[in-house]
């Protein structure tokens, strides 16, 4: 799914599927400048540049699926399908340039009727661990039977967004797209994006 809808390169790249928290301390610790465990035992890390969520570069694809759902305005900023896929673009091929990316599949909603099954694609342990205590876990069994997601976030959050792209205000991009139920973000490593856009 990765490969044929993302265009992930498994030929270049380690996916880190589902990690354990063991792991992703590990390789936070090992492989990201500044992370460290705290007297408590948290990962204590640095979100780069970025240390709060950034307002003015949300944008929201305007598609007839949510158009007349959403409540456009400076907050919800309308913004054209093919930026959408020029930011996924990038966003992917950055992802593509790592030698190892996490993935998390986790629930959205507790209530087994009404939750989605949200996939979370980044470059770093961290925003995996992040991610992974603001979701519900899956049960193993839950696992084996998840499937498709309902929902993928696309986070390359180290690399800049190009601000020449049309409806860009800056090297920072945090996009959802309705019709294709997925997020990315570019330019903030800042981990309170993600559960923002859920």
């Amino acid at each position: 799914e990765l490969h044929e809808n993302a265009h992930i390169d498994y030929d270049r790249v380690a996916i880190q599927w589902n990690p354990s928290v063991a792991q992703l301390y590990e390789d936070a610790l090992k492989y990201e400048t500044g992370s460290a465990i705290s007297s408590s035992g948290a990962l204590v890390t640095a979100s780069g540049m970025k240390t709060g969520r950034s307002p003015k570069d949300k944008r929201i694809v305007e598609e007839p699926g949510s158009s007349n759902d959403i409540w456009w305005g400076p907050v919800n900023t309308k913004l054209p399908e093919h930026v959408f896929l020029i930011n996924r673009e990038r966003a992917v091929d950055y992802l593509n340039t790592r030698s190892r990316i996490y993935v998390f599949d986790g629930f959205a909603g507790w209530d087994p009727k009404y939750r989605i099954k949200v996939r979370v694609v980044s470059a770093r342990a961290y925003h995996s661990l992040f991610m992974r205590n603001m979701l519900i876990r899956p049960t193993p069994e839950e696992l084996e039977n998840y499937g498709t997601p309902d929902f993928t976030i696309y986070n390359a959050g180290a690399f800049p967004a190009n601000r020449y792209t049309t409806g860009m205000t800056s090297t920072t991009s945090v996009a959802i797209n309705f019709h294709m139920n997925e997020m990315v973000i570019l330019g903030t490593e800042y981990a309170g994006e993600m559960k923002k856009g859920m």
